[in-house]
């Protein structure tokens, strides 16, 4: 029976030591692998990050002797009803020296946006597809009016109640 005994002891001492191996082998499996992964990932982001830069470099648009202008604060109702009321702040963009008189350009254009602007329901400029609409009208004004002088129309702030 002494001898049964001992091997039950020893026997369990055996597992014991198995488990303890298995569970190092396991825990270093699982450390390797997620170095393994996090590496992969970060490379994944950093082309991802470059790719990103570049296209960013690509799509520059303003270079040159360029001129940033405030067109002002127009304030005025909306053509839907006298309870609405708009407000839009914007600025131009054109290259120095094009316009020859921009402030008389800048005021002319401020007078657009206003007739614009009168003629707008609320519907109209509802979302994110609608303010992408309103910009586009005020660029094609701004160019009309101006000959294609002015780059572009960049609304700054939009208010609507």
């Amino acid at each position: 029976m002494a001898a049964k005994d001992e091997t039950k002891k020893g026997g369990g001492k055996g597992w014991i030591a198995a488990l303890a191996l298995v569970s190092l082998v396991a825990i270093g499996t699982g450390g390797g692998l997620g170095m393994y992964l996090l590496s992969k990932v970060e490379k994944a982001v950093d082309v991802k990050t470059k790719e990103a830069e570049s296209k960013a470099v690509k799509v520059l648009k303003y270079t040159g002797d360029l001129s940033l202008r405030p067109v002002g604060s127009v304030v005025t109702n909306l053509a839907d009803s006298a309870d609405s009321w708009v407000r839009l702040e914007s600025s131009v963009v054109f290259k120095t020296g094009a316009l020859p008189n921009p402030d008389v350009a800048l005021a002319e254009i401020k007078a657009d946006i206003v007739a614009y602007l009168r003629t707008v329901s609320m519907r109209q400029i509802e979302g994110a597809s609608g303010l992408q609409h309103l910009r586009e009208d005020l660029n094609e004004r701004v160019a009309l009016r101006t000959k294609g002088q002015v780059r572009e129309l960049i609304v700054e702030m939009l208010v609507v109640q």
